[in-house]
């Protein structure tokens, strides 16, 4: 299928071949008919995508503090890296979207096939919205008309957040597309508006659905507006401007009668007067998109709306009240319509964006194709040499992208396929890495018998269902960690791995190090005390990692590598794990964690695994004492030994062993031998990560069976 796409690296736009999405549980599949572009939203992307790089950081001073701070605690090189890598992901384009539904996923009864609905979907001839995103279109509305569906519950929520009473005065700044839908909405309502622009066009249009209309290139726009409310200022403002001037926040708060509200729909400089607001004890807020729900995954992704008697309206509703508006007559949207052009001739607008006076421009679908969407896209064709090994890899987010395509590269295995949920990602990173196939659906992997090796790097919940389809398959698998979420989980992999015979790697790549390998032939096989700390840093508790349904918490996720770590530095098995968590009721997904790992050979390890740290320190670091010897590792950059003969130091670029994975995994694919990380390890690893959460639970040490 075609799909929008745009680069925040050079700011082109293209018409991209991507695999077509698959129906997903919670989603409707519709194909698309019109979509509408953003000429606000959409413009700024572009622009961005456009400028250059000093340009893009001023304009995101808090990155560059991250950046700044990486740089420190990882070096330059990796993160000027990181910082290209993020700038050469493609950015989907579009979030109004009307079309026929053409499948439906598990546990969606409100929609069937047929039905016409607008959604928040891309600019492609094939979208999977989650139902919760989705509303029908009463039969009076055209298919154009409904591409104003979601931006107009953009200006609808501005507009519930200000909850105008009937006859105030209310002043809209900025008669853009949201500005005009807003206005009609607020004289619906019983409001008398006064709009704002200096484009008399759209002063002309407002004017005659009544908005009393006024240029500020003519005057002075507060005076104007005290005019009009014979002196008492305006009721509220909303603006729906898009300018880097602070110059409208101050208008709105001068404009404004003594305790009005002023609501931001658009994007402007918000350097506030303290004066102008508290003066006139004015409020301000800041409208989030849509309306309720907006950027809560349990809403959005999963399906769970909010009961209609403790919140009227969410986006959905407002999605289904701006249908209902548009079906009344009581909001015109379609001479707001400057053009209609076909998809494949998309440079029509997006190649004057920039520039343009249009107000509304649209997108218009072929429709006439009644085969089943294509789920793989093949962009090349590839001399498969079986010596070299063939590879799918599943998964095209960030440790993909990052760091496994980097490692793979120059290896010479046959990248055959790459699976992604949406088709964007994985088809960006097959041309960057000539992997011959893109594809939404991972079960073509598994069909092709040229496969030898499944790498996959989903979600965690995923991560086991897919290894037992891989060796079900007759692949050998990698995964990166976790391999498990559970027990229940793990002893089906175990029952599967022993019956087809074929490997499993797991992603433990500090174990391949150059500086825990140099650890480990220094350490010998003596007993020793391991510490190991991770300062993994904050992440936001509604990030999916925290879910222990889907990403099992960081212990489980990310703190297993460590586990991994001492068990091959002391070359010995866990038996025992106790976990503290900080907080005098913590809960189980913690990532605030103390574990103790005791050994069958004596040894003992500390991982020390927290989240409220500087990120200016560094992010990992390992300590061993043994036999009056002790050795420190610094963010696999430095290891320093002491009391040891013929060593002092080892000082590398930040190494933690990707590449040397990966070299020997493709080894592996190729000539065959012994597994990099013996299973029954991983296996203790895992059981190891588990026990930790149930020791957190239980209060007390917990046997390893």
């Amino acid at each position: 299928m075609k799909q929008i796409i745009q680069s925040f690296k050079t700011g082109e736009t293209i018409l991209e071949e991507v695999p077509a999405p698959l129906i997903r549980k919670g989603n409707v599949l519709i194909q698309t008919t019109t979509s509408l572009v953003s000429l606000g939203t959409e413009r700024m992307l572009v622009e961005f995508g456009k400028s250059n790089l000093l340009s893009k950081a001023r304009q995101q001073p808090e990155k560059v503090k991250q950046v700044l701070d990486k740089i420190k605690t990882e070096g330059l090189l990796p993160t000027l890296e990181a910082v290209f890598n993020k700038l050469g992901e493609p950015l989907p384009l579009g979030y109004c979207n009307v079309g026929r539904v053409i499948a439906v996923g598990e546990g969606v009864s409100e929609f069937k096939v047929g039905d016409r609905v607008a959604s928040n979907g891309q600019h492609a001839e094939y979208v999977c919205v989650p139902k919760n995103l989705v509303a029908h279109i009463p039969e009076t509305v055209t298919d154009e008309e409904a591409t104003f569906t979601v931006i107009g519950s953009i200006g609808l929520q501005g507009i519930r957040l200000l909850n105008p009473t009937l006859g105030e005065t209310v002043a809209v700044i900025g008669m853009g597309l949201i500005g005009l839908i807003t206005a009609q909405l607020l004289i619906a309502n019983g409001c008398r508006v006064v709009g704002i622009d200096i484009d008399d066009r759209k002063l002309q249009m407002a004017a005659a659905w009544g908005v009393i209309p006024f240029n500020p290139k003519t005057g002075d726009v507060v005076k104007f507006a005290e005019e009009v409310t014979n002196g008492i200022g305006v009721d509220g403002v909303l603006i729906t401007a898009s300018t880097k001037s602070d110059e409208i926040i101050s208008q709105a708060a001068r404009m404004s009668r003594k305790r009005g509200r002023i609501i931001l729909v658009g994007v402007i400089g918000l350097n506030l007067s303290r004066a102008e607001f508290y003066e006139k004890e004015l409020t301000f807020q800041v409208s989030c998109s849509y309306g309720p729900g907006r950027y809560d995954d349990q809403y959005e992704q999963k399906g769970i709306d909010y009961p209609l008697s403790f919140v009227r309206w969410t986006e959905k509703r407002n999605f289904e009240a701006i249908l209902q508006a548009i079906s009344s007559g009581k909001l015109q949207v379609r001479e707001m319509i400057t053009e209609i052009v076909q998809l494949e001739d998309y440079l029509q607008v997006y190649g004057k964006i920039g520039s343009s006076n249009a107000i509304a421009s649209l997108l218009a679908y072929n429709t006439n194709n009644t085969d089943k969407p294509n789920n793989t896209v093949k962009l090349r064709d590839i001399a498969l040499l079986p010596s070299n090994g063939t590879i799918g890899i599943v998964g095209s987010g960030n440790f993909t992208k990052m760091t496994m395509l980097p490692a793979l590269k120059g290896t010479a295995v046959n990248l055959k396929y790459i699976a992604s949920q949406s088709g964007v990602s994985g088809t960006a990173l097959a041309q960057k890495y000539q992997i011959s196939c893109s594809t939404t659906d991972y079960k073509e992997i598994l069909n092709d018998p040229e496969v030898d090796m499944v790498l996959i790097t989903t979600r965690h919940n995923l991560h086991a269902p897919m290894v037992v389809e891989s060796l079900q398959a007759g692949k050998h698998v990698f995964v990166e960690k976790p391999l498990a979420l559970n027990l229940d989980e793990l002893n089906k992999i175990i029952e599967i791995q022993s019956r087809t015979g074929k490997s499993i790697t797991v992603g433990f790549n500090r174990r391949f190090s150059p500086h825990i390998i140099k650890m480990k032939k220094l350490l010998g096989t003596a007993q020793m005390n391991v510490v190991a700390t991770m300062n993994a840093g904050h992440i936001p508790d509604n990030v999916w990692v925290h879910d222990l349904k889907v990403g099992g918490g960081r212990i489980i996720g990310e703190a297993c590598h460590f586990i991994d770590l001492i068990s091959f530095l002391t070359g010995s098995r866990v038996k025992a794990v106790c976990a503290n968590a900080l907080g005098t009721d913590p809960e189980t997904n913690s990532d605030n964690v103390s574990i103790l790992l005791k050994y069958e050979n004596g040894s003992t390890g500390v991982i020390n695994y927290f989240s409220n740290g500087s990120k200016a320190y560094s992010k990992e670091r390992v300590e061993v004492f043994s036999q009056e010897r002790t050795l420190v590792m610094d963010n696999f950059r430095r290891t320093e030994g002491f009391g040891f003969k013929d060593f002092s130091r080892l000082k590398t670029p930040l190494d933690k062993g990707h590449r040397h994975q990966f070299c020997q995994l493709i080894e592996k694919v190729r000539n065959g031998g012994e597994p990099l990380i013996p299973f029954v390890e991983i296996v203790n690893t895992t059981k190891a990560s588990f026990a930790a959460i149930d020791s957190l639970k239980d209060g007390k040490w917990i046997a390893i069976k």
